[in-house]
């Protein structure tokens, strides 16, 4: 074998079809296109999800439910994670510093599953009424971030 013998396998390659180049070309006249229909006339576009008169797909399927688009998603922590990590004092960049919190996301919500057994102080944007209740009785302080009054 040579380099002056390859060649690639049949059915490679293949003319490429040069349309709009009159009757002698083979492909004259409606160029490919046909001679009625929406696709044979100059400016046609296909509307998205057209499906060829067929019912589209998006139609075909049923519509239900509702997605706030307001809608707030908190970083969650548990009071558990809060009283194994190191110090007293947690804000939310300390959280992520921590690695307890990966995304901040609309802020953070402190939750109270888990045990606390030492006095903390916590400032976050909200907290559930178990976690307040474990903060505070075990002596410890919960600060709301962006809010006026404390969260009841």
């Amino acid at each position: 074998m040579n380099l002056s013998n390859l060649k690639p396998p049949s059915g490679q390659k293949h003319r490429k079809k040069r349309i709009g180049r009159g009757m002698g070309s083979g492909l004259g006249k409606t160029s490919t296109r046909g001679s009625k229909g929406a696709r044979s006339v100059s400016g046609y576009s296909i509307m998205r999800g057209f499906e060829g008169g067929q019912m589209p797909l998006h139609r075909r399927l049923p519509k239900r439910g509702f997605t706030n688009i307001f809608k707030k998603q908190y970083a969650l922590v548990n009071l558990g994670r809060l009283d194994k990590l190191e110090g007293d004092s947690f804000n939310p960049d300390r959280l992520a510093e921590l690695g307890v919190v990966r995304k901040m996301l609309d802020g953070v919500k402190v939750l109270g599953s888990g045990e606390l057994t030492r006095k903390i102080r916590v400032e976050a944007h909200l907290f559930s009424r178990s976690a307040l209740e474990k903060i505070q009785k075990a002596g410890g302080e919960a600060v709301v971030i962006g809010a006026d009054a404390p969260q009841q």
